[in-house]
């Protein structure tokens, strides 16, 4: 029995699939449909999510990414149907721009029981050629259940939310989540981050299924974000270099 994984049923036709024991405490969320299911995201790669996934649903399952970072495409080797934003469709098929020594040294900062069967020196960040491109404004039709695709750059050029108009949940990746939220590395952009937050709030959310740590957080924490960004924007400090800023359950980067 895989006992990596941690499943909590969001709904009936919807799961949290996470990874609680790694400092990352990535979440991926598998959707079901009608006709076909949707995983969003396969988180680390340190355990096969795929017979997670095969024991909650039976629907042919297509791997949607919110962002081509190594801790969110570890698992996408299990799947033959994957999709990604088409700014990042190189970092799946050409390769994820930080070195493997760089991302293992990421993996295994802090201590971590890992399962029995994970190798740190097997370990390869994915590269594969995605089945879907990915743009703002897509639906996907699962059968009865529709998916939006907003294109979030800030965190990385593809970044992507993905949004349920009848639950009126938001999947939100790394742009909101209770913790550091990271706009300092060469591939990030603060002040995309920061439209991309904008965006969101002018959504009708209920609910914020976010991509790493606490699952259940409030919907105000997107309009916290907001007022962050807001701050710093308003202060002059919306540049990279600028260091670490804390606003309480949260955390900017730049």
């Amino acid at each position: 029995m895989n006992t990596w994984f941690t499943v909590e049923q969001v709904d009936s036709q919807t799961f949290a699939i996470s990874e609680y024991k790694h400092w990352e405490e990535t979440h991926c969320y598998l959707l079901s449909g009608q006709e076909k299911a949707v995983l969003i995201d396969t988180g680390l790669g340190i355990s096969d999510i795929k017979s997670i996934v095969d024991r909650l649903t039976s629907l042919p399952v297509e791997v949607i990414t919110t962002h081509a970072h190594w801790d969110h495409i570890g698992g996408h080797r299990h799947f033959d149907s994957i999709a990604v934003h088409e700014a990042e469709k190189q970092w799946l098929s050409d390769g994820f721009p930080l070195p493997l020594p760089v991302v293992k040294k990421n993996l295994t900062r802090l201590p971590c029981d890992f399962p029995p069967e994970f190798s740190l020196d097997a370990y390869r960040v994915f590269q594969g050629m995605p089945q879907r491109i990915l743009h703002g404004g897509d639906r996907l039709d699962l059968g009865g259940r529709e998916i939006e695709v907003m294109h979030t750059p800030g965190h990385s050029p593809g970044h992507c939310c993905f949004y349920e108009p009848e639950r009126k949940y938001l999947y939100s990746g790394d742009l909101v989540y209770k913790g550091c939220l990271d706009a300092f590395y060469p591939t990030t952009d603060p002040q995309q981050f920061y439209q991309s937050v904008q965006k969101i709030c002018r959504y009708k959310i209920h609910r914020i299924l976010p991509g790493h740590h606490q699952l259940d957080i409030p919907v105000s924490l997107a309009a916290d974000i907001e007022a962050g960004f807001s701050q710093l924007e308003q202060s002059g400090k919306l540049q990279q270099g600028n260091g670490i800023f804390s606003f309480g359950n949260f955390q900017i980067h730049i």
